[in-house]
């Protein structure tokens, strides 16, 4: 393979997007994060490691923990400890059977207590053992701010989580295609015909919300994390401990417009822009280095990008259309935003003999008439 010219030479230069980033809009929250799937920043956040109670948003992990173990067509026998737990719930009794799919459903769409315990006592053979795989769950995520003490969320002492925990829960979470279903409707119906209602009101409410999961109890307050994407930006944000149902709804849902808004698409390779321009000698023009095709990918706009173009500082003919000559790396600072190669724009044949001999009796006549003048 023909290889062209010098030890190559590297240019930087100032690409596309410049600061203008907004601040986080203002949330009433005791605790919140706002990340990015972009670049894995953290775009905004307020006591994002502060553990605080969760509610249900527990029930990710309930569900989590117990897809690993149970068939959604398994069918199960709500015990007695589930019919009994109290507040929301599907009005499970002891002894009705039903299938796996309508506990996840019920855990996940209308957050019910007595569904997420049926779960843990069909998967973990009892509570206490249940919790004890969630919480083994939780070291193997890395969610060190986080402990459980029930599958349902209610107030326990030690039953707690933090902001950048429950981002980092939710999005695991949702590489399950089952929980990715069911907590991102607005209703589902069960096997024996009943619709239940999601307790969240931002589906559908925010453009590309995906899913989510709510909480709220008297310590966790109005509670929630949410995901949500449009085109190739993704952002994850929780908030813990807002006053009211209404304060969380908008809150949340300013937090994910400005991590949404964060970002914007850039061509960040333009295949109609000459990135460098390498001599050949013989008096003949440049080749023009260009991308051999445009790549759009979402930028931040409050780093610029920085462009590296690395090129040969002398090619050797001939040079072929389209031959790879250099290399171009966009970058925001942090991570590498795209890579390109840099290809020759148009052929550059060598010149025959006559054509040399021509240009090197010019360039002696140039040199003798500089030295006599």
């Amino acid at each position: 393979m023909k290889r062209f010219g010098l030890p190559a030479v590297a240019l930087v230069a100032l690409a596309l997007c410049g600061p203008g980033h907004a601040s986080a809009p203002p949330v009433q929250a005791q605790a919140y994060v706002v990340q990015s799937s972009v670049d894995g920043r953290t775009l905004a956040a307020r006591s994002a490691d502060a553990r605080r109670a969760m509610a249900s948003i527990t029930k990710l992990m309930t569900v989590l923990v117990a897809l690993e173990r149970l068939p959604l067509d398994q069918m199960v026998t709500v015990p007695a400890v589930a019919a009994r737990v109290g507040e929301s719930s599907l009005d499970l009794d002891a002894g009705e059977r039903l299938p796996v799919r309508d506990l996840v459903i019920g855990a996940l769409v209308p957050s019910a207590n007595d569904a997420a315990t049926a779960l843990a006592v069909a998967a973990g053979g009892s509570v206490p053992r249940f919790v004890a795989m969630m919480n083994d769950k939780a070291r193997e995520l890395g969610l060190t701010g986080t402990h459980y003490r029930n599958p349902h969320g209610l107030d326990e002492p030690g039953h707690v989580s933090t902001a950048r925990d429950i981002a980092t829960l939710l999005r695991v979470a949702l590489r399950n295609p089952v929980i990715r279903r069911y907590a991102g409707i607005a209703n589902a119906r069960l096997s024996d015909g009943r619709t239940v209602e999601s307790t969240d009101n931002l589906i559908s409410e925010v453009p590309g919300i995906v899913a989510g999961k709510t909480g709220h109890t008297g310590d966790a307050g109005w509670s929630q994390v949410a995901y949500a994407r449009v085109g190739r930006v993704g952002i994850t944000a929780a908030v813990l401990g807002e006053p009211s149902e209404a304060q969380r709804d908008a809150g949340l849902a300013a937090l994910l417009r400005f991590g949404l808004a964060s970002y914007r698409p850039s061509r960040v390779v333009d295949p109609g822009r000459t990135y460098a321009s390498v001599p050949v000698g013989w008096g003949l023009d440049p080749v023009r280095l260009v991308a051999p095709r445009g790549i759009v990918r979402p930028a931040p706009l409050d780093r610029p990008l920085v462009e590296r173009v690395v090129a040969p500082a002398v090619a050797s003919l001939p040079v072929p259309a389209g031959a790879r000559l250099g290399t171009l790396v966009v970058s925001d600072g942090t991570r590498v935003v795209a890579r390109s190669p840099l290809v020759a724009a148009r052929a550059r044949s060598e010149p025959n003999a006559f054509a040399k001999a021509g240009w090197l009796a010019g360039r002696t006549v140039h040199h003798l008439v500089g030295l006599f003048s």
